[in-house]
């Protein structure tokens, strides 16, 4: 007797294979059985009208500080994630020696937006070293499961004390030999890989770059030496090559990552998106990806399948007016007051006229002064927006100052409107290259950061994006076939990472499932919910059209609801069939 059984729904299976009808049975948490004729079951869920998939597994996630408190690891597991990878770009909690909480707590609250508050109350703190960590994450359960990066940031504090979180320092000839053995003590205990960061955009909340911006190769050839002697491992990393118009520089980074992955002779994944400073270098770096897989290298590009959009508020992290001195005074009152504050007429002068004053170039430019990249949020939401929907398009209709207009918009609904601004992945106002960049054959669907920014970005919910539109197509008519989607969320996401249990809808595989309403698929705006520690607040995203998500033959969630059950836990190291 099969303990469930999912009938009458269309399979995708995560192979790339040709979607089929038939049935699923499970039992002891694997599938044992697929076909047109499985046996009789405890449960039957009927997925008639329905695609079924392998549960979604989403290797570029951070939550390190949320593991501590939460179980469920929403938004990824509402959005048909079964398992997750987090300590990504470097930053995480572990190793950590007891001076050094609150300036990580100060890092990942700089780097990831979470904030810093939450994180105090929340962290339990027992442990010191990366084994340690990883036993006190096995001691939960969750509805997921967990893989864990070693983190370089944390690493080189807990090696090199203070010195370490200076961009500046160069580690010791034995301060490298002791990051490469605890390197190596964290593989061992189960460490899915290594992550770095390598980009001026991480900074700390006093404003400082994180310490692993200019580590020398000499630093980093210890992380490839630690997985190439243990055999298992990946390295992830971001990198300011996909940021700079500077060839030269581009092109010197790409080739650390290659010697990275030629050393090591592990995997290698590393941040691919386009910016309106270098629209095309994506292309440039996947056809030096293109030539290190010829030379026999594993190296892939991490994108994303939308674009890398900022929710803007007065309720929030950012917004146009969020670096004038005025904004910034207000900022740190509750929420309530904050709000009360910006609708009286003299702070909204004083930051407009702060905000008229100032100047700035690049990225920030486009957050403050965008206002063609800015846009309603709408429901559903709307991720290739129209430049007549935009604040520009409105205030010019209006006759209005586009600054002035783009005040009085947040203001509405009591100062909690939401807008959507693109900053990344739009530079030629549509999707056709992500399109592209998603359709690359060295690409991993990936960057969704959940668990991080948790006031500025909602991208937890990539999967529902990447099936819901493209499956469909963008406003050009490029699609992407629903077997392609889900092979990229699926069994080549679980490949990289080396787990190879899972991504497969096949006899002998791990029962993570979902049973999807394709044609209904789509997302609702992000809600302002304050579910964090100490009140601390957080975007939320829910999703529409997925019936069932099921985890290790439990069912976790119907129709986007919990059911309770948390057969997640910590996953150490790879998994075999």
């Amino acid at each position: 007797m099969l303990d469930l059984a999912l009938r009458g729904g269309t399979i995708v299976d995560g192979t790339r294979k040709a979607s089929y009808l038939g049935d699923v049975g499970i039992k002891d948490g694997k599938i044992v059985e697929v076909g047109l004729d499985i046996g009789e079951a405890t449960r039957t869920i009927d997925a008639t009208g329905a695609i079924v998939t392998p549960g979604f597994v989403d290797i570029h996630t951070h939550y390190d500080g949320q593991v501590s408190w939460d179980s469920l690891m929403a938004p990824s597991s509402i959005n048909g994630v079964t398992s997750v990878v987090m300590g990504n770009c470097g930053v995480g909690f572990a190793p950590a020696k007891p001076d050094k909480h609150d300036w990580l707590i100060a890092l990942l609250e700089g780097v990831e937006d979470i904030p810093g508050t939450a994180l105090a109350e929340g962290l339990q703190w027992n442990w010191q070293t990366f084994p340690e960590y990883l036993d006190a994450i096995d001691e939960r359960d969750f509805a997921v499961d967990i893989g864990v990066h070693m983190p370089h940031a944390a690493l080189r504090a807990y090696v090199m004390g203070d010195r370490g979180g200076d961009h500046e320092e160069e580690p010791t000839p034995a301060e490298i030999d002791e990051m490469e053995a605890l390197i190596t003590e964290a593989l061992d205990a189960g460490a899915v890989g290594f992550s770095t960061s390598r980009t001026y955009l991480h900074k700390s909340r006093d404003g400082g770059s994180i310490g692993t911006l200019k580590a020398p190769a000499e630093e980093l050839m210890a992380a490839a030496r630690a997985i190439r002697k243990h055999g298992k491992g990946v390295i992830q990393l971001i990198s300011d090559a996909y940021l700079t118009a500077d060839d030269a520089f581009a092109n010197r980074e790409l080739d650390l990552i290659e010697m990275l992955a030629a050393q090591s002779q592990g995997r290698v994944s590393f941040t691919i998106q386009q910016t309106d400073d270098a629209p095309d270098r994506w292309r440039m770096i996947f056809d030096r990806i293109d030539k290190m897989v010829d030379k026999g290298l594993d190296v892939r590009g991490q994108v994303g399948p939308r674009p890398i959009g900022l929710i803007m508020s007065f309720a929030t992290t950012v917004n146009p007016f969020y670096l004038t001195r005025t904004f910034r005074r207000v900022a740190g009152l509750s929420l309530e007051d904050r709000l009360a504050a910006l609708a009286t007429d003299e702070i909204r002068l004083l930051i407009l006229s702060e905000h008229r004053a100032d100047r700035r170039t690049g990225l920030i430019d486009t957050i403050t002064k965008g206002y063609n990249r800015m846009f309603r949020m709408t429901d559903p939401v709307d991720y290739e927006p129209s430049p007549d929907a935009s604040l520009e398009a409105e205030g010019t209709r209006l006759g209005k100052r586009l600054d002035e207009h783009a005040y009085d918009v947040l203001l509405e609904e009591g100062g909690r409107r939401l807008l959507y601004a693109p900053a990344i992945n739009f530079s030629y106002g549509d999707l056709n290259d992500v399109h592209a960049m998603i359709s690359h054959e060295h690409a991993l669907y990936a960057l969704s950061d959940a668990g991080a920014h948790c006031a500025t970005i909602s991208d937890g919910s990539f999967p529902t994006t990447s099936l819901g539109l493209w499956s469909k197509g963008n406003k050009a008519g490029l699609s992407v076939p629903v077997e392609k989607l889900v092979h990229g969320y699926t069994q080549r996401n679980a490949q990289h990472v080396g787990w190879l249990d899972r991504g497969v809808i096949a006899e002998g595989y791990l029962a993570d499932l979902n049973i999807i309403d394709l044609d209904s698929l789509d997302l609702s705006p992000p809600e302002i919910v304050a579910d964090l520690p100490a009140g601390g607040t957080r975007l939320l995203q829910t999703s529409r059209g997925y019936r069932v998500t099921i985890k290790s033959g439990e069912v976790t969630f119907e129709n986007g609801v919990s059911t309770g059950a948390l057969p997640g836990g910590l996953l150490r190291g790879e998994q075999r069939l």
